[in-house]
């Protein structure tokens, strides 16, 4: 017990080892608990090795031995491993149990085996809630959120338990989709079940009244849940911060720093974004630096919103040595955002610089050529807009037709008809 204890709080796992270092007598349980909360900790190469001292031993191997295993080779994205553990499976059995094949269609699903996962599913003879869950998240998080409705409709033929799990599965995938009618079904089917609010419901429902830009719903449920995380208002500060509402954004960062919950690297993109295009280049700084002193370190999609908002405010030179500064090697998003600073200032000598090192990294794409093309029009330097126009052609790279946007209505029948 004092095991179990220690190893359920991540700061206490080193005297979760010591305790187990020091047990006289260690069973199959006290193996099976450090394997699972190493897994569940992060910590996946730790979580192997005691595995395979697991098996050096001769302590027998159980269904409650492998699905943390398989966690970690899909965290170690370990194909190899999982194969073998999957093979280890078979011989001992343990194949079909309900948890050992969950975690093999999660493992698989992780490894983005996605066809793998659903031949695994399909030759099981049996299969209960737990594994047609499994494979609903698979296909909700795996960014394929029709085949996920299309599945749940196969669990409802087949008189699946609909609980929370199942909802946030289920709300992923509408979110993913824009569809916010059937979002709105899914929400009415959870107030009919008394499912209630929790955090992850809870957030599942923010996340996908954010993505179907009804933030009205979003802030309701927001309100109303119990308990919040850093992902609940994350979730809502992205949502407002990427849709230009800068204050409302600004607004919950300030609750959420005044209720003591520290900004993950989701928050900062979510506030860097609202400075951006807000045109808050100051605060945007502030921000930034606020993020190194938290101890997240910025990724290249924040070096893109501080290029952005720079580039917005006509700061281009600031912007280029920003990016020239920068600790990693800038993707397209970092350069495009420079590059819409440039058109949208008319700074043609820097665009230039700009357009030819995006085109070099994609040569294929005909929009770096036509917004280099379109800067010298604006210049009025036709000529070298039609140069840049004969440039494509001889590279053979096509220019995207023009194209209107149609909202197109999701299919009438919502998932949980």
């Amino acid at each position: 017990m004092l095991l179990l204890a220690y190893s359920r709080r991540c700061r206490l796992l080193p005297s979760a080892l010591s305790v187990f270092l020091h047990m006289p007598r260690r069973t199959s349980y006290s193996w099976n608990i450090l394997i699972t909360e190493l897994a569940r900790s992060g910590l996946p190469h730790k979580s192997m090795d005691f595995f395979l001292r697991m098996q050096s031993s001769s302590i027998p191997i159980d269904e409650f031995t492998l699905p943390p295993v398989l966690r970690s080779c899909a965290l170690l994205d370990s194909s190899p491993a999982s194969m073998s553990v999957h093979g280890l499976s078979v011989k001992l059995g343990l194949e079909r149990n309900p948890y050992v094949a969950s975690a093999l269609v999660l493992c698989y699903s992780g490894l983005s085996e996605i066809s793998l996962a659903r031949r695994l599913f399909d030759e099981m003879p049996e299969r209960d809630a737990v594994l047609w869950t499994s494979m609903l998240s698979v296909y909700a998080q795996s960014g394929e959120p029709e085949s996920a409705l299309g599945f749940f409709r196969e669990m409802v033929s087949e008189g699946i338990q609909l609980d929370g799990v199942v909802m946030v599965s289920l709300l992923l995938a509408c979110g993913q989709l824009g569809w916010l009618r059937h979002g709105r079904s899914v929400h009415g089917c959870c107030v009919r079940r008394c499912l209630g609010l929790p955090l992850s419901l809870g957030n599942a429902l923010t996340d996908m009244y954010v993505k179907c830009g009804a933030f009205g719903y979003a802030e309701m449920v927001f309100r109303m849940m119990p308990d919040r995380d850093v992902i609940s208002w994350s979730a809502l500060i992205l949502g407002h911060g990427l849709n230009g509402h800068a204050s409302a954004a600004l607004k919950l960062f300030e609750e959420m720093s005044a209720e003591g919950i520290q900004p993950n690297s989701v928050t900062f993109l979510g506030v860097l974004s609202a400075c951006a295009h807000a045109g808050m280049v100051e605060k945007a700084w502030a921000f930034f630096d606020r993020m190194k002193q938290c101890g997240t370190e910025p990724e290249l999609k924040h070096y893109a919103c501080m290029a952005d908002a720079l580039g917005r405010a006509g700061q281009l030179a600031e912007a280029e040595r920003f990016i020239e500064e920068m600790p990693m090697v800038p993707d397209e998003a970092v350069l495009g955002a420079l590059l819409a600073g440039c058109r949208m200032h008319g700074n043609v000598e820097l665009g230039e610089r700009v357009s030819w090192r995006l085109m070099e990294m994609s040569p294929s794409k005909s929009g770096y050529y036509m917004s280099l093309a379109n800067m010298y029009a604006d210049a009025g330097r036709f000529i070298d807009a039609e140069i840049v126009r004969e440039f494509m052609k001889q590279k053979n790279v096509g220019k995207l037709p023009g194209c209107s946007l149609l909202e197109l209505d999701p299919p009438s029948s919502s998932p949980l008809e």
